[in-house]
């Protein structure tokens, strides 16, 4: 699984309230909320970004509330995956039900600017700054995260699990 676009950069404690504001949570429709994502930290966010960038952050990322909207909002708003240096894990373990991968590198982003372009490739485990040359290694998902990001989501990984097992009947 590989993923290539351009970055955008926050710092630490980006929390869910940032990533979607609590306004906007009347609606369910993850298009109208990625309408609105990140717009309290960055109002061109939602408006600019292409299907298959990449946010880059600092610790704690996704922290505060545990609303699954947060990255559902990411994801629909074309999100290809998140770098951080840590994750809250509640917004982890959310992300990885809904299929957006979610890669802690440690302190190594640090060198990853606004507007870079970044490779990541889960399957060789690496993600390598194109506007520097700079390649990190970054720590494996397991196959089975790979397979849920793949699928589109726990949900969709489930029916497949279960399709197949049909099929073996």
């Amino acid at each position: 699984m590989e993923f290539s676009g351009k970055v955008w950069r926050y710092g630490d404690n980006v929390d869910t309230d940032v990533i979607i504001p609590a306004r906007y949570l009347n609606t369910a429709n993850m298009k109208e909320l990625a309408a609105h994502a990140m717009e309290d930290i960055d109002p061109t966010f939602a408006g600019k970004v292409q299907q298959g960038d990449i946010i880059v952050a600092g610790k704690n990322f996704g922290c505060g509330s545990s609303r699954e909207h947060a990255p559902g909002a990411l994801k629909a708003a074309g999100v290809a995956c998140v770098v951080a240096e840590s994750f809250a894990r509640i917004f982890y373990r959310n992300a990885i039900n809904i299929g957006l991968p979610l890669i802690e590198l440690g302190e190594g982003e640090v060198n990853i600017k606004a507007g870079d372009t970044l490779t990541v490739d889960l399957d060789r485990g690496t993600a390598q700054n194109l506007a520097t040359g700079e390649e990190f290694v970054v720590p494996a998902l397991p196959g089975f995260i790979q397979e849920i990001a793949q699928s589109g989501g726990l949900v969709n990984y489930t029916r497949q699990v279960l399709a197949a097992r049909e099929g073996k009947k």
